[in-house]
């Protein structure tokens, strides 16, 4: 009986949760248009509901979190109405960005000589169609780097986006390997050049030193951020799909480019099932179609936990319908 509670979606959750070894990660992806923000939102809930201090985090710039609680978020944490607990960010693009530059233009204040690279980088930041990716993945450094909450839910944009999302820290880790080998190398060039020219000049005001070691507190903030997105017993990620061939298929893709970065995929839910008790002709048609694709999704995500989520007479939207759905993937809170 405990082996068969173990291979729920509220089995695997509640052993993750009672881990005691710091914050817990639980990212949700899939096709456009499946429900991740619904099941974040839900998984939200559930968490709070455990008297767990949770924030649900939206990476993706077309933000929808606050239509599934009737309420404006922003940038910052803001608590959800009606329940305990319950934060949600909203991450702001172009918030997001103007933080990126601004740190970028205090590297070459502080760092003249690099000047014309980072204004390069600057000029890329301004035009680059994924850097928007670059900037909410400064922001959401910032969440995978401390334990203001017990539990960090993303609601993550659809598959390609989030796949180049998750590849960043793997990126961003080889180009300050490259940057911190450069930055020693003019250090030491500096110090050399200090030494027979002693008169100097501006290159005496450059602290080399310590835009090295900020360099390097960058760098231990990336690599920690890896470790804790592979991690088992901190992070799940979580795949949405419906009983199409097309989510299906594209999740079996992400499924794949997930693995190669290491990123634990523990639970696959199937939202808008069509429920058994339909007696339409054109509803029954349709069941039958999904009964062949939730064997096709047996087939390929088996090694996973499959949950289910049946197609609701009503929007998912609000927090009563949202603790509804809860309890569909997790069970009610007083159960045991």
């Amino acid at each position: 009986m405990l082996s068969k509670i173990k291979n729920t979606l509220k089995g695997i959750t509640k052993q993750k949760l009672e881990q005691e070894n710091g914050t817990k990660y639980i990212m949700f992806g899939g096709k456009g248009g499946v429900g991740k923000t619904t099941m974040s939102a839900a998984t939200g809930v559930y968490c709070a509901e455990q008297g767990l201090k949770t924030v649900v985090v939206s990476t993706d710039p077309a933000h929808s979190l606050r239509d599934s609680f009737e309420q404006e978020f922003g940038h910052e944490p803001t608590k959800v109405n009606g329940i305990d607990n319950l934060y949600v960010v909203e991450i702001d693009p172009q918030k997001a960005m103007e933080e990126y530059k601004e740190k970028l233009k205090s590297q070459i204040d502080e760092n003249p000589m690099l000047g014309g690279m980072l204004e390069e980088q600057l000029e890329m930041a301004s035009l680059s169609p994924g850097t928007d990716e670059s900037a909410a993945f400064d922001v959401f450094l910032r969440y995978m780097d401390n334990d203001e909450f017990d539990v960090v839910i993303f609601d993550t944009a659809p598959t390609g986006h989030t796949l180049r999302f998750l590849g960043l820290p793997e990126l961003m880790d080889k180009y300050m390997s490259k940057m911190i080998k450069f930055k020693k190398q003019m250090s030491g060039m500096m110090k050399m050049m200090k030494k027979i020219m002693p008169f100097g000049g501006k290159g005496d005001d450059i602290d080399y030193d310590k835009a090295l070691e900020e360099m390097e507190v960058m760098k231990e903030k990336i690599t920690r951020a890896r470790n804790i997105l592979a991690n088992p017993e901190r992070t799940s990620f979580r795949l949405v799909v419906i009983p199409e061939e097309m989510s299906i298929l594209e999740s079996e893709r992400a499924m794949k480019a997930l693995e190669k970065y290491n990123i634990p995929i523990d639970a696959v839910i199937v939202n808008q099932v069509i429920p058994e008790d339909v007696e339409c002709d054109f509803c029954k048609a349709r069941r039958n179609l999904q009964q062949s694709r939730l064997e096709m999704i047996k087939e390929k995500f088996g090694s996973k936990v499959i949950a289910q989520v049946p197609l609701l007479r009503t929007e998912a939207k609000g927090l009563e319908v949202l603790k509804e759905i809860s309890k569909i993937l997790y069970g009610d809170k007083t159960e045991e």
